[in-house]
């Protein structure tokens, strides 16, 4: 998947905390780690009176997701489900009845379409399905990367119309109306898992929690001993040794980075990583990475990689008209833009 790793500096892991309140028992710190959901590392580090309790969480985190993984799938077919891959299967033939949070998530797609001007469009699939081919190649055999004809982009992208795809959200059906379009939810999927799976934790009686998805990070609360998270941002250049560039303060809030540097191949000497902007079909190179703050991780998903396919001064002015959100800009010479509320949540 697209974002890069975030690192998260929590302290006093598996450790009993003080600042609890009277009465209540002392808040002990427990994670897990997963390999095996949305091709990427996931961590949940939940504050729970006792590892009975943590595993009652954890029971239910695994259960979602492993459903959101599978009903975002593009690439595989499960048995008794019906999901992003079968979507695309049967475009053009007849609309596929889904579930319902897969009706949520494309709604959610195109209301996040139609904010950013069509800067992140999850109809985008018989375009970025290319570009995952000649990755894969060209990371099998080094010596044999090529970046895309053109040509071959352009006659994809007749097919990326997001308009063809309808929704009926009272049958719960979506269907492709065009028969080459094809859905790539890469750029919404992971931060929609994370958002529903806080929202369910914190139901369930999670008070204190983080959720990783890939470096989709979401925090419930603050820690366990009232402090808040403290989430350091990758550097993405190579002039600093420091693995992290800033720390933020988040209670509440969800980080989401996308970066030019951890999926990608080379060829001639070219770098061609996996943002693709819509506009070009090609990536786009005016940033090493982009990361989002704002409340909602399946939002900052989204606009992640929206402004990361926006000039500068256009993702400036978009950022700074939407309330709650804040940006980091890392540009190629490794010089930063924040938007004005940024500063005001990193440690000094």
């Amino acid at each position: 998947m697209k974002k890069i790793i975030i690192f998260v500096l929590a302290s006093a892991v598996m450790g009993i905390l003080s600042g609890c309140s009277a009465g209540k028992k002392p808040l002990t710190a427990y994670d897990v780690q997963y390999l095996d959901y949305f091709d990427t590392i996931t961590s949940i580090t939940i504050y729970a009176e006792s590892e009975d309790e943590f595993n009652e969480y954890k029971e239910i985190a695994e259960e979602l997701l492993q459903k959101y993984h599978q009903l975002f799938d593009i690439y595989n077919n499960y048995d008794g489900i019906r999901n992003i891959k079968s979507i695309n299967d049967s475009a053009g033939i007849a609309p596929v009845q889904v579930d319902r949070e897969i009706v949520n998530l494309l709604s959610l797609s195109q209301e996040e379409y139609n904010l950013t001007g069509g800067k992140v469009n999850v109809a985008m699939g018989s375009v970025l399905s290319i570009w995952h081919d000649y990755r894969e190649m060209a990371l099998a055999n080094p010596s044999r990367g090529e970046a895309p004809d053109m040509a071959q982009l352009r006659k994809a992208a007749e097919h990326t119309d997001i308009s063809a795809m309808e929704i009926n959200a009272d049958a719960s059906t979506v269907y492709l109306k065009d028969k080459k379009l094809r859905l790539d939810v890469g750029s919404i999927a992971k931060g929609y898992a994370a958002r529903r799976l806080a929202e369910e934790l914190k139901q369930a009686g999670v008070v204190s929690g983080l959720l990783n998805l890939g470096g989709n990070v979401a925090v419930i609360g603050v820690r366990g001993d009232g402090k808040p998270w403290r989430v350091g941002v990758q550097n993405p250049g190579t002039k600093s040794l420091e693995p992290y560039l800033h720390v933020v303060n988040l209670e509440d809030m969800c980080l989401v980075t996308s970066g030019t540097y951890q999926r990608y191949y080379e060829a001639d000497g070219v770098r061609y990583h996996h943002i693709i902007n819509p506009d070009t079909l090609m990536p786009w190179n005016e940033y090493l990475s982009v990361t989002i703050l704002c409340p909602d991780s399946a939002l900052a998903d989204a606009l992640s990689t929206a402004v990361f396919n926006m000039e500068l001064s256009d993702g400036q002015a978009f950022v700074e008209s939407l309330e709650n959100v804040e940006a980091l800009w890392i540009l190629p010479d490794e010089s930063e833009v924040q938007s004005s509320g940024f500063g005001a949540l990193m440690e000094d």
